[in-house]
């Protein structure tokens, strides 16, 4: 044991001897897991910890299994580490979730913030991986919801400024008034609903861009900082099918031909053509941002029966996830473009252990929490 002691500390002292930048790029190579353990492990670290943490952490994408609270796990593959997590929120959320309240759907993450919608209760659940804390939205202006009227793409989970334990959740739902931004802040413990105008001027720098309907007729409502709402009704110059995801002012159009079909009818498809568009500057249309190449086309290429996906953009690149199901078999293809570069690249997604899965919920999110947090998730085997 002293021997250990011995070589640890020297391990840990020769690594303080790195330049700074040295030590910068190697946290910045570390998942928020790793990142969490090496400053739990090492106060000599802690301040170069602090100097590199902002920003690091890569990209995430959360799947949530379909079973009773008291079993509740998250699974998490994150791009940087290459590898899936396991994120434990089962005590968490049977403090807001009693027993017998199973029926649970993961919505959204961000910072330390985990949202769930509880189709008994027609509730919102928050946990706060951090604090361990989790609590009980109030029904949004619009009524108790059960899960099947939260799953879409226009929602947005906003955690607050570093140091802060707050969270902001938006919404964008099409009324008989027009298009409306609903807001719960966590701060004021209240909702809020904006009416949102119409413009033909840029969205508001920073503004978050939330889908409100879907297909030829597609809203997307912009949500500034202010509490001021605008809309805009792109229209997609080429019509044809395919299935359409929407995420932060843009769409991923994916179209599918038929492989095979088999008993009940049950058609096989595998995806043809996958194109990425932009809303316009006066966000009176969708423009074809680029068409993925044959490469990628056939990693995504895979025979499918059903499929959903989430996108997201930020720092200008857009992450598209592709989540297909096969004989009961679900398929992940990550596949990203880089706005700034012009360029697409995919992450491999290794094997998660997902025959059988009853998925109840997929997100990516970009911007977890870096800050000191309860039991760091476990490794998947």
């Amino acid at each position: 044991m002293e021997t250990w002691e011995k070589k640890e500390s020297a391990t840990t002292v020769g690594l303080c001897l790195l330049p700074s930048e040295l030590l910068h790029e190697i946290f910045s190579r570390l998942a928020l897991p790793d990142l969490l353990r090496l400053r739990a492990a090492s106060k000599v670290l802690a301040g170069e910890f602090r100097g590199a943490c902002v920003g690091l952490g890569g990209t995430w994408l959360f799947l949530f299994k379909k079973r009773p609270p008291r079993d509740a796990v998250l699974r998490g593959f994150n791009d940087r580490a290459g590898r899936w997590f396991r994120f434990r929120v089962a005590t968490i959320l049977r403090a807001a979730a009693p027993p017998g309240d199973d029926d649970l759907y993961f919505l959204a993450a961000d910072g330390d913030f985990f949202l769930f919608a509880s189709n008994e209760r027609r509730e919102l659940i928050a946990a706060n991986l951090r604090t361990g804390a989790a609590r009980r939205l109030p029904a949004s202006p619009l009524g108790p919801r059960g899960t099947s009227s939260w799953r879409r793409p226009g929602l947005k989970l906003l955690a607050g400024p570093s140091g802060t334990e707050h969270f902001r959740f938006l919404f964008a739902e099409v009324t008989q008034q027009g298009p409306v931004l609903f807001e719960y802040s966590s701060e004021a413990g209240a909702w809020r609903s904006s009416p949102a105008e119409q413009t033909a001027a840029p969205p508001p720098p920073g503004a978050a861009l939330l889908n409100a309907a879907a297909g030829d007729s597609a809203v997307v409502v912009g949500a500034s900082g202010e509490g001021r709402a605008v809309f805009f009704r792109p229209r997609l110059p080429e019509a044809g099918d395919g299935m359409r995801i929407y995420g932060d002012g843009h769409l991923a159009v994916v179209r599918s031909a038929a492989v095979a079909e088999e008993a009940h009818r049950v058609r096989v498809r595998a995806v043809a053509e996958l194109q990425l568009w932009g809303m316009s500057s006066d966000g009176g249309r969708w423009e074809m941002v680029a068409g993925a190449p044959p490469e990628l086309i056939e990693m995504a290429g895979r025979p499918y029966c059903v499929m959903t996906g989430c996108l997201e953009e930020a720092g200008g690149v857009v992450t598209l996830v592709l989540m297909s199901n096969y004989k009961g078999m679900w398929d992940l293809t990550w596949v990203t473009f880089d706005k700034k570069m012009g360029r697409w690249g995919s992450v491999p997604v290794p094997d998660y252990g997902a025959k059988g899965l009853n998925m109840a919920g997929i997100a990516i999110t970009s911007s977890l929490g870096l800050r000191p947090a309860a039991p760091p998730p476990e490794t998947t085997a």
